[in-house]
């Protein structure tokens, strides 16, 4: 149950704990000590829900002060990290993936914020995020409450793909909210790309969130992979009809539109070859989709 956002702040005390650092992992060896040691000196607890990897992701965790709790894989992964919220008993909790890694602005940004204290961003950075901000609302929907306290906060992330971080293709500020005030959000559960729920006002961060989600094209491969098996199952559940304007819409028309969008519009060939290669993959996620949904439903019309 989410609290109502206009009953007072919790008045602090010397053994409250004021930053819960959460995460749901399976199979995350070689990004779990990266990420965790960059949390390690501001967190007042870490929890992670781990979905019984088979590697080492636990030792390491658990050798650097994590408590560990085992949990049933979900294709919605958000299913996890719901529980690892639930679980946190700080005021604030800052929600990871294990392939990331907060910066020391970011860390400044976060203690301030855990500490009462204004986070002031220029108006050349404001402008970005509040327009990356209305992008995500034409998709998602209204974020947050308009009036009442600030619950959460988007941090910008710095996606690094094929070893360099992509600074255009429509890429930054890929803002994703993590820092939210406990019993003031939630995840629907419903969709792997969803935002936590707030109940209360969203802000914005300055520094920067490294996101390590594609070391190698084959990492990047395997994520395509699995977010268009998710992809195809959104469209069986929208019923999308198997016919000739289904086809042309997924095939061509969506990832034509995708990719000049990214590459020319969001000046994405300022990245080289990388910025090709995200443009093209990008777009080339929706015909992916498509024919698993068509394939896998042929009784669809």
């Amino acid at each position: 149950m989410i609290k109502n956002v206009n009953s007072p702040l919790v008045t602090r005390n010397p053994k409250t704990v004021l930053l819960s650092v959460i995460l749901a992992t399976r199979n995350e060896e070689e990004n779990i000590k990266r990420c965790l040691e960059s949390v390690k000196d501001i967190a007042s607890e870490i929890i992670i829900f781990d979905e019984y990897s088979t590697d080492s992701t636990r030792e390491i965790a658990e050798k650097l002060g994590a408590k560990v709790y085992l949990e049933e894989h979900h294709d919605i992964f958000h299913i996890t990290k719901q529980k690892a919220l639930e679980k946190a008993n700080g005021e604030w909790i800052l929600q990871l993936d294990a392939d990331e890694v907060v910066t020391l602005e970011l860390v400044t940004d976060i203690l301030n914020v855990v500490n009462g204290q204004l986070v002031t961003r220029n108006s050349q950075t404001d402008k970005l995020f509040q327009r990356h901000q209305k992008l995500i609302e034409q998709r998602d929907g209204p974020i947050g409450k308009s009036t009442g306290y600030t619950v959460g906060y988007f941090i910008p992330r710095r996606n690094m793909f094929l070893g360099k971080p992509l600074i255009h293709a429509g890429v930054y500020p890929d803002g994703v909210i993590r820092l939210v005030k406990n019993g003031f959000a939630r995840f629907p559960q419903k969709s792997v790309h969803e935002q936590i729920e707030l109940d209360g006002k969203v802000g914005w961060l300055n520094g920067d969130l490294l996101h390590y989600d594609s070391p190698t094209l084959k990492r990047y491969l395997s994520r395509l992979n699995r977010y268009t098996d998710l992809h195809a199952e959104e469209l069986k559940v929208k019923k999308l009809p198997n016919n000739i304007l289904s086809f042309v819409k997924y095939v061509f028309l969506i990832p034509t539109s995708k990719f000049l969008t990214l590459y020319f519009r969001h000046l994405g060939f300022l990245d080289g070859v990388n910025g090709f290669l995200w443009s093209f993959f990008s777009a080339l996620h929706f015909p992916i989709a498509y024919f698993k949904y068509v394939t896998d439903n042929k009784d669809i019309k």
